[in-house]
């Protein structure tokens, strides 16, 4: 369809939207994005700590292996902050606190690297581009993660550190998801040594002021073409055009008129369970979402100080737990050290518990968890939660969790456009799932299938990603 004449209309303003909206822009599309919040972004969230101090709640870390990302950042002229960290780490393991030189916990070295070569395998075993068609994949979608470790994983250390380091890679509890999707997750983003690395790895930089600045960036080339409090519950194409229809703004109290607009094309770029939600005429052929379809389980709380003061006491900030609620913690200073931002990690099956507590009790559970962590600290100025499995328009956070049977059920037609609906976000892009790499790749890949046509796009995909960039190596941005 030649783009002068088209309209499209791309639901939500994540980064997977904005992405594909500024694409069809610059083709001469006349696009519109509704999205349901009263912000851009998605999961990528600015939190503000203190006088000029922002963390991120949501997506946060990216390395040199995320060169869509990477352009865009140059392109918008924001900057790059190293997680280097010099200290000790901190360990809270069976309620023992240690501090160390290395990052690794202090358990069985070889009970751990068994772990590590076993999965190793089962990353070598996926295939990267069609994970569903993966040798084994129908026993092995259907087999529980937590099953599999506890059949072949005997070593209680190894045992130990598992979930720790899914919920750490995936924000997963691993008896909700799939082996499978274990698998193709880490084979995904990179390989387990890019994903478990700062230095040279995955989590190498952030974004100068918070990784939210680029979704702002973004709409403000869209202008007035991003419409906020705008959640989209249903996408009409029984006529010769698509109508999407809107629920009353919550401005009006959800009391108003249902907003209506008419596109050509709809670019759906919500989470899977989000999209689902969505009713459709004529109904979906295939589920974007099955009850076996998790949320990411991840919490993000934020501590402010006046300075990074852990590292006057020759700490890092960096720590690991093996009960939560904080499972991990990071320095996320500001570069000059004009405040101290510690960022906790609530994820996996602790996130769920941690969720159903008031805001009060989550916040006397934390401060207690980093009195345990680090006595020597005082309390912190600031505290603030980012509850992803409560956000009303996130479902959860890092990405959807694909559960027993779900790659089975949902691979093979998670790009196949439903008519003139098609389908974007990082949940749909089999080059770093779950990531904010992933998510740029996705929606570039749908804007190309509404300019050139599904089969050029696909061909000018795989141009851009030879070399096997998506296959190598990277670590989830936590959060």
């Amino acid at each position: 369809m030649n783009g002068t004449n088209m309209r499209v209309i791309v639901i939500g303003a994540g980064l997977a939207g904005l992405t594909a909206a500024v694409e069809l822009l610059a083709a001469g599309v006349d696009v519109t994005v509704l999205e349901a919040q009263e912000r851009v972004g998605g999961r990528m969230h600015g939190v503000p700590l203190s006088e000029g101090v922002v963390a991120d709640g949501g997506a946060a870390y990216l390395g040199v292996r995320h060169t869509e990302l990477l352009r865009l950042i140059r392109e918008h002229g924001l900057e790059l902050v190293s997680t280097a960290m010099t200290g000790a780490s901190t360990f809270l393991l069976s309620g023992e606190r240690t501090t160390s030189a290395s990052r690794v916990p202090p358990l069985d070295a070889v009970a751990l690297g068994d772990l590590f070569d076993r999965l190793e395998e089962l990353v070598d075993w996926v295939r990267p581009d069609e994970p569903w068609s993966s040798s084994l994949a129908a026993q092995r979608d259907w087999l529980p993660a937590a099953r599999w470790v506890a059949d072949e994983i005997s070593h209680p250390d190894a045992q130990t550190f598992f979930p720790l380091f899914l919920g750490e890679m995936m924000a997963a509890d691993p008896a909700s998801i799939s082996l499978l999707h274990m698998a193709f997750y880490l084979r995904s983003g990179g390989g387990i040594r890019y994903l478990n690395a700062f230095e040279g790895g995955a989590q190498q930089w952030r974004i100068g002021g918070g990784a939210h600045l680029l979704c702002q960036a973004l709409a403000d080339r869209l202008g007035d073409r991003v419409q906020l409090a705008r959640p989209v519950c249903e996408i009409d194409q029984t006529t010769g055009e698509v109508v999407v229809w809107c629920s009353p703004a919550h401005r009006d109290g959800g009391n108003g008129a249902r907003p209506r607009y008419r596109a050509d094309r709809v670019v759906v770029a919500v989470p899977p369970l989000l999209a689902q939600r969505i009713e459709y005429r004529p109904a979906l052929g295939s589920p974007r979402a099955t009850p076996a379809t998790g949320r990411g389980c991840a919490v993000k709380v934020q501590l402010g100080y006046p300075a990074p003061i852990w590292r006057e006491h020759g700490l890092s900030g960096w720590s690991v737990s093996s009960t939560g609620p904080l499972l991990s913690t990071v320095d996320d200073s500001p570069p000059d050290g004009s405040a101290g931002v510690l960022t906790g990690f609530v994820t996996g099956a602790a996130a769920s518990g941690f969720s159903a507590l008031s805001v009060t009790e989550q916040e006397e559970a934390a401060l207690a968890h980093i009195g345990r962590l680090f006595p020597q600290l005082p309390p912190p100025s600031h505290c603030t939660v980012t509850d992803w499995l409560t956000a009303r328009y996130s479902r959860g956070c890092y990405a959807a969790l694909f559960g027993p049977g779900d790659w089975l059920r949902l691979g093979p037609t998670l790009t196949t456009p439903h008519g003139r609906v098609h389908w974007a976000g990082t949940e749909t892009s089999v080059e770093f799932f779950g990531l904010m790499e992933g998510a740029i790749r996705s929606g570039r890949r749908v804007a190309a299938e509404l300019i050139y046509g599904t089969e050029s796009a696909a061909v000018l995909a795989g141009n851009n990603l030879a070399g096997g960039t998506n296959v190598s190596t990277s670590f989830v941005e936590k959060g």
